[in-house]
């Protein structure tokens, strides 16, 4: 009762704090990376730190704590992520970080342990608070926790931020296994990051989540407020009955028929529960059960196959085809219907699996749940925004390419803020200026300078004749790099010598805008000169000649060299 009443007082604050601020906060935009089926999960880029260290991270709704695993960790596996780059006809496969990453207090400038106190539980030497997570699956995370600057990438308006985190000394279970290297807590908690940005005043108390679809890898997310397309549903969202992110889902449609079901079948203990942490969906076992047969009886002339792992006994089918665009010609549409009469309509992606292991055949990905509360996963949301606004106890849904999210969306942020560091720890935060290869000096963005575009050269030294082809997928894999939209990459020009080939880039504003933030220009510039562009080593050597920032009055009618 107390902890409900704590709750209550703490939405009423944030919500008079938040009518203050009057949507004149910024974003924190990240691409999302990996996929459901391959990984379960989706991951979002974190860094951590003065210098910052980098860290991929699950995004998990269902968790109040972000965690990363510590230098002086006695039980942690060996975390490295592969992250699949899809060029023209080649297929890369590029593992970004080779042996696991720690997270090392001690080389950090700006990191403070959080010292114990009556609000925490302490280690075995009453010095540091420390954090313990079990989750349903039976693995878990410990450790200490820490605070410092965590940064949001270069795609994000909001400048870093210190932070509460796990630094993770013990893990178990899948935890232990797993290529990711922590978990991002979106939850509701005075631990979550939401929470610790609402609470500081940097962010709106929203966020987005965009999950790609069977096909697509990644996607995206928002920490703080958006304008809600038009088109965009929504459902109340109960913070005082669960302390998770609930909907009220009143029935389910297959090919136009109501399941038959009683009263209340998706508002058990904690309603119908949203857990982006989760990768499939489960109901309560009458209404899977009903599920299941409306979905066999739509489908009757496919064949029944078994499921990828005999140790479980999933329904699968084949018989569909590997297009997933002619799915709905086959599999019946599914409608989710809130409580509101406001409708989702769920494609077949939204409630298949490919199957691993036979061509052209898919599976069901919804489960039966011992329990009475109904738990939607990743797959239900796949190419579906999801917005948690929180500041209004709703939670809204838009179909949408997932790809396309930036064009979309607008977003309700002002410049943002000064990172909220102390002033003996602020110095390790300042952009320096920018000397360009060239020699001549510049403080790069000074003022009001508006940047139209980016230009840089590069000496790129390879022995693939294809040079055309390389370009192309390079291209994609320098937005990738400089975290930016493939659209704003383009190839200027292209010089080739007796062994080098001078290449000429453009990065350019993303759609609609006319100029590139000077927070994201920064960032650029800044991985130019450090060279910190990664790039697989059939590219060979490469080296950056100069760089330029043009002001938006200059933006001229360039071409791209393809």
């Amino acid at each position: 009762r107390n902890h409900s009443l704590h709750r209550h007082v703490d939405n009423l604050r944030r919500r008079l704090f938040q009518s203050k601020l009057s949507g004149s906060t910024p974003n924190a935009r990240l691409r999302l990376y990996d996929d459901l089926l391959s990984n379960g999960y989706h991951t979002a880029r974190l860094r951590i730190g003065s210098p910052p260290q980098e860290f991929a991270l699950i995004v998990d709704t269902g968790s109040t704590v972000t965690y990363v695993p510590c230098s002086s960790c006695s039980h942690c596996g060996n975390h490295q992520l592969e992250i699949k780059r899809t060029g023209s006809s080649l297929r890369i496969l590029f593992l970004v970080r080779i042996q696991d990453s720690r997270f090392q207090p001690e080389m950090s400038s700006t990191y403070q342990p959080v010292k114990c106190n009556p609000s925490c539980n302490c280690d075995d030497e009453q010095k540091q608070c420390t954090y313990h997570r079990r989750y349903a699956e039976m693995s878990s995370s410990s450790g200490v926790l820490g605070e410092d600057l965590v940064s949001f990438g270069n795609e994000s308006e909001l400048m870093p931020q210190r932070a509460v985190f796990g630094c993770q000394n013990v893990e178990t279970g899948d935890l232990y296994n797993q290529r990711a290297d922590g978990i991002m807590g979106l939850g509701r908690g005075r631990l979550s990051i939401m929470d610790q940005l609402v609470d500081k005043g940097v962010i709106g108390d929203s966020f987005s989540l965009c999950y790609g679809g069977m096909d697509v890898d990644g996607g995206a997310m928002v920490l703080g407020k958006i304008t809600p397309p038009p088109d965009m549903v929504f459902s109340h969202s109960d913070p005082f009955r669960s302390p998770y992110y609930n909907i009220e889902m009143k029935e389910i449609h297959v090919a136009g028929k109501r399941l038959e079901l009683p009263d209340g079948a998706f508002d058990g203990r904690h309603g119908t529960v949203l857990d982006s942490g989760t990768t499939y969906a489960y109901f309560r076992r009458d209404a899977f059960a009903a599920f299941r047969d409306a979905i066999l009886s739509a489908v009757h002339f496919l064949k029944r196959i078994p499921g990828p792992d005999p140790n479980y006994n999933d329904i699968c089918f084949t018989g569909a085809g590997r297009d997933v665009s002619q799915l709905p010609k086959i599999f019946p549409q599914v409608e989710m219907v809130f409580n509101n009469g406001k409708k989702l309509l769920l494609s077949p992606e939204n409630y298949l699996f490919r199957h691993s292991k036979a061509s052209g055949a898919y599976c069901l990905g919804i489960f039966p749940n011992s329990e009475s509360t109904t738990l939607l996963g990743g797959i239900v949301v796949r190419n579906t925004l999801v917005t948690y606004d929180r500041s209004n106890n709703r939670i809204g849904f838009l179909n949408t390419n997932c790809s396309e999210l930036w064009r979309r969306v607008q977003f309700s942020g002002a410049p943002a803020p000064t990172p909220l560091v102390s002033p003996s720890k602020d110095t390790k935060m300042e952009i320096p200026s920018v000397l360009s290869p060239s020699g001549s000096p510049s403080n790069v963005l000074p003022g009001s300078f508006h940047v139209g575009f980016i230009t840089f050269d590069m000496s790129i030294s390879t022995t693939d004749s294809n040079l055309k082809s390389i370009l192309k997928e390079l291209t994609e894999l320098i937005s990738e790099e400089l975290e930016v939209d493939n659209s704003q990459v383009r190839l200027l020009n292209v010089t080739s010598q007796e062994k080098d080939n001078l290449v000429r880039w453009g990065i350019f504003p993303a759609e609609p805008a006319n100029y590139i933030s000077n927070t994201i220009a920064r960032s650029i510039i800044l991985r130019l000169r450090d060279h910190r562009i990664q790039l697989p080593e059939r590219f060979g050597n490469y080296k950056l000649m100069e760089w330029n920032a043009e002001p938006q009055r200059k933006l001229y009618a360039l071409f791209s060299y393809y």
